[in-house]
């Protein structure tokens, strides 16, 4: 037997990736669908950063009975509660909750807080917001902006770096992981709140950084076989750069693995979201950013590839 296990793959990979992409492209389109047609029946389950609701940082004498709180809540009329743990902390947490249809949030807060006290021993109430249905849609908005100037900066820099063809690939292609993560979201009903927002910001960054990679290894090829097809350069290109997508994405699975299985609740929305897309976002590289641009085509200049100049060997 071999450690490490990478010296098992294959040191060169023929694989015929163009060749797929008409079926793969039809794939993406009935997942963009579907997602859409999962937003628009089932919506988003909103936490209460969007939905509104109250969240309390509550202090006891003792580690916080995480589960009784949790009961209790529910005991006392409040919805869809969560009781956070705060790091550095073991005898405070942070409750949330949202209150019924039609219910006033400063009412069902303070009859919380109030019963609260009165039942669970010790408890001290260090600090309350209510957080209403205008701050919500302004954090919702503040999130979406956050992520279109996020997609808008990275069309510049691919389009500086690159060509315009290859930020518009790039861009489109991020697009489409944001929604099929959406999409995910909403058909699993994981609750969407600013911290699944932080996640979906996260996604887009790796999503756009494998994009980079991907585009300049295919640009270096470009300048080293001046009038092989597009078609094939690309396919050779994926198979160069195949060893080390899949050390850097098994990478990042296995240090969110641990995380999405013991992290608990109030971490699951957040790993889920960016284990789901960096799948996502590997296959976008691939198969949406590639094939846009094969279908665009590119500039092929006279530039060669710069030599590398190695300095002696130094042992």
């Amino acid at each position: 037997m071999h450690w490490p296990l990478i010296k098992n793959l294959p040191p060169v990979t023929n694989f015929r990736f163009v060749q797929l992409a008409p079926y793969l492209a039809v794939v993406s389109i009935l997942l963009v669908l579907g997602s859409g047609v999962s937003y628009f029946t089932k919506g988003m389950n909103l936490g209460i950063d969007f939905a509104g609701g109250v969240a309390m940082e509550v202090h006891t004498p003792t580690a916080i009975p995480k589960t009784q709180l949790q009961e209790d809540l529910l005991r006392f009329g409040a919805h869809d509660p969560s009781v956070v743990s705060i790091v550095g902390d073991p005898n405070s947490a942070m409750l949330r909750f949202r209150a019924a249809e039609g219910q006033d949030l400063n009412t069902v807060g303070q009859q919380v807080a109030a019963r609260l006290k009165a039942e669970v021993p010790g408890l001290t109430i260090k600090r309350q917001d209510v957080i209403g249905s205008q701050v919500s849609k302004e954090l919702l908005w503040s999130g979406l902006e956050a992520m279109g100037l996020a997609l808008g900066l990275m069309l510049l820099y691919i389009w500086f770096r690159f060509q315009l063809q290859f930020g518009f690939g790039a861009v489109l292609a991020v697009l489409h992981d944001i929604v099929l993560t959406i999409g995910m979201l909403s058909f699993l009903q994981i609750e969407f709140s600013l911290t699944t927002v932080a996640g979906l910001l996260t996604v887009i960054g790796y999503s756009m950084n494998e994009k980079v990679i991907t585009f300049d290894r295919l640009r270096e090829n470009l300048r080293k076989y001046k009038v092989t097809p597009l078609g094939d350069l690309i396919n050779l290109s994926e198979n160069e750069r195949l060893s080390r997508t899949i050390i850097t994405g098994s990478t990042a699975l296995l240090a969110l693995g641990g995380m999405l299985f013991l992290g608990g609740p109030a971490l699951f929305p957040l790993v889920f979201t960016m284990v789901f897309g960096i799948f996502i976002g590997t296959y976008s590289s691939v198969y949406v950013a590639l094939p846009l641009i094969l279908l665009w085509g590119v500039k092929r200049g006279d530039e060669d590839a710069t030599p590398i100049k190695l300095g002696p060997a130094r042992y």
